[in-house]
């Protein structure tokens, strides 16, 4: 670089900076006015509207509170007034045979639970569905996410909801309750607990079988209406009918009238007759209607006077389908084995087993 150049350069005075850069910019009073006027103005133009949504969402707000207030209350008035019914019905003495006071109290709280579930999620969600509409919002994305969600929800827990859908129709249609008997397939014994999900049965051993409602295909429920208590009489082939008949006529007759048999039957105990007939032996077959989950109970007294009274008429009964033939009396060597042939030492075979005698040496 020439000497000129460098005379030059540093002769050239640098730019010094301006204040408005060195120093911050300050709002004025006259800003300030000016920042105010405008919010001011904004306020006056749009509070109307403002006044009219926040109206609009507290009308919505109060009338879905109401309206939930009172759906719930006409809910639990119908639910006490069932229970009511219930309460009537059981004081008589046909209602203490038909009606289970636990079974109707649980029945009527699950249904009434439902239905407040159900009523509580019809308003509120449809409340807060309007109160968005309010404020402009789009509701089609969220309606469609709840979609998308709802059906993710319903593949991943479809058992579940198969349990809350059948046990909500069990209910409703009082398929069984509390102190019933019931064959579910699955699972046999009494139930003793019913939810929308579960069902508790206590087993013949004790035992508590929790059955998911949604894996019942089939109910057969033991105690409603009444059942059926059949015993079967075998006696032999020989024995006189009309003296057979009349004998299970008699204590037919005297056990329907004795307490507290006279109760559990619903009808009188019937002799149907033969129900087979076999070359030794012979069936006889008796039925009767009892109160529900009491045929054991009449079947066992049943047979245990029919034993008595065919001992006394010297009657006797054989057991299973075909009788084996008795004899008169029986041959105490029958069970002996026979002597053996070679016991005896002069037998034929004794003497075809003996060895040869051995020759001596210059004998022929």
């Amino acid at each position: 670089m020439s000497l000129s150049a460098v005379l030059l350069a540093a002769a050239t005075p640098s730019p010094s900076p301006s204040p408005s850069e060195t120093a911050a910019t300050v709002p004025s009073l006259q800003d300030a006015q000016e920042s105010a006027t405008n919010a001011a103005s904004w306020v006056e133009q749009n509070w109307s509207t403002w006044l009219a949504i926040g109206l609009r969402v507290l009308l919505i707000v109060v009338i879905a509170a109401v309206l939930r207030m009172t759906v719930r209350r006409a809910i639990t008035k119908l639910i006490d007034r069932m229970n009511r019914t219930v309460e009537s019905v059981d004081g008589t003495a046909l209602g203490g045979l038909l009606v289970n006071a636990e079974r109707r109290r649980q029945r009527s709280q699950a249904i009434g639970s439902v239905l407040r579930s159900v009523a509580s999620f019809v308003i509120l969600g449809t409340a807060a569905l309007m109160v968005l509409a309010t404020f402009e919002i789009n509701l089609a994305p969220l309606l469609a996410s709840a979609g998308v969600a709802g059906v993710a929800i319903g593949f991943g827990a479809r058992n579940l909801v198969t349990d809350f859908l059948s046990g909500v129709f069990m209910i409703l249609e009082d398929q069984y309750g509390v102190g019933d008997q019931i064959d579910a397939g699955v699972a046999s014994g009494e139930v003793i607990e019913v939810g929308l999900r579960v069902t508790k049965l206590r087993g013949d051993n004790g035992e508590i079988w929790y059955v998911r409602n949604g894996e019942v295909k089939r109910i057969g429920n033991l105690s409603q209406g009444w059942a059926t208590a059949g015993v079967d009489v075998t006696v032999k082939a020989s024995e006189n009918l009309d003296r057979v008949k009349a004998t299970l006529d008699s204590v037919t007759e005297k056990m329907s009238k004795e307490e507290p048999w006279n109760e559990l039957l619903w009808g009188p105990i019937e002799v149907l007759g033969l129900d087979s007939v076999l070359i030794d032996s012979m069936v006889v077959r008796l039925s009767a209607k009892t109160m529900p989950g009491k045929s054991v109970t009449v079947e066992r007294e049943l047979r245990w006077r029919v034993k008595r009274a065919f001992d006394e008429a010297n009657i006797r009964i054989v057991g299973g389908a075909t009788a084996n033939p008795v004899d008169d009396a029986a041959d105490p060597t029958e069970a002996v084995a026979a002597p053996s042939v070679y016991s005896n030492s002069d037998s034929p075979q004794v003497a075809a087993t003996s060895p040869l005698s051995s020759q001596r040496p210059g004998t022929r």
